[in-house]
């Protein structure tokens, strides 16, 4: 596949004796949007999770297999972790500011690398909150306590958070999922917008927002990898009845 971003190999993921992740090997591109979707469990965030290795922070998770970003390991044994989490940014499902100024909200990551200079700040500041598409609305307010946006805004800031140190890959795991439906058109806008940009994987539950946003689409069930393909074909002609039953709303 050209311009390949994340590829992994028969990966298998354990939480103890139980497994989440059976055997997934997948091709995700660079500059596209990736879609999981798949009921409730079934994996999907624990596979989204092991992108940057958040599930290092899980004592009984044990994986198999490999999973490459550029071509390199990311599970070798000399991987600096920090660095991949520069690299592989995260969104949570619930929006998560610090309770800090909105400025040093987007500054934090730029002064925990080592960015001091306030000039270098406020211009990566001023880049991340536009990137993110919230910058006209807080630009008045920089200093004011991030706790008093909207829920939707506070999402945004998360993502302006992602973009101050530089990312190449951004997870996302169901970010609108909390929002009233015009904060989420909002959030879908600016992902289709940040693809020019960034990779994006972004677990959703809601299979008119991957139609909408998403480039490819992966079915996850019951921690296997059931169909992956271009979104119009999954959700229109899918290879596979288990991906087509749960589409039409058979069953999830």
């Amino acid at each position: 596949m050209k311009n390949l971003k994340i590829h992994t190999e028969n990966m298998y993921l354990h939480y103890g004796s139980k497994m989440a992740l059976n055997n997934i090997s997948i091709s995700i591109p660079e500059n596209k949007v990736t879609a999981l979707i798949g009921p409730s469990g079934c994996g999907k965030s624990t596979f989204l999770r092991s992108l940057n290795r958040m599930n290092d922070l899980i004592d009984s998770v044990k994986i198999e297999g490999n999973i490459f970003i550029d071509n390199i390991n990311i599970y070798d044994k000399n991987i600096d972790v920090v660095n991949l989490r520069k690299k592989v940014g995260m969104v949570f499902q619930k929006s998560n500011p610090f309770a800090k100024s909105i400025f040093e909200n987007v500054a934090y990551g730029p002064r925990i690398n080592g960015i001091n200079n306030k000039t270098e700040l406020t211009e990566i500041v001023e880049k991340s909150l536009q990137n993110a598409a919230i910058w006209d609305e807080v630009k008045d307010r920089l200093y004011d306590s991030a706790l008093g946006l909207s829920g939707g805004q506070q999402q945004r800031l998360c993502i302006a958070r992602t973009l101050a140190v530089n990312p190449e890959v951004i997870l996302m795991d169901e970010p609108a999922s909390a929002l009233d439906p015009l904060s989420t058109a909002k959030i879908e806008e600016l992902i289709v917008h940040l693809k020019e940009e960034y990779t994006i994987v972004i677990v959703t539950h809601n299979m008119q927002q991957a139609a909408r946003i998403s480039d490819d689409t992966a079915f996850f069930y019951l921690g296997e990898l059931i169909e992956f393909g271009k979104t119009k074909k999954i959700f229109t002609n899918p290879d596979k009845k288990q991906t087509e039953d749960y589409i039409t709303g058979r069953f999830g």
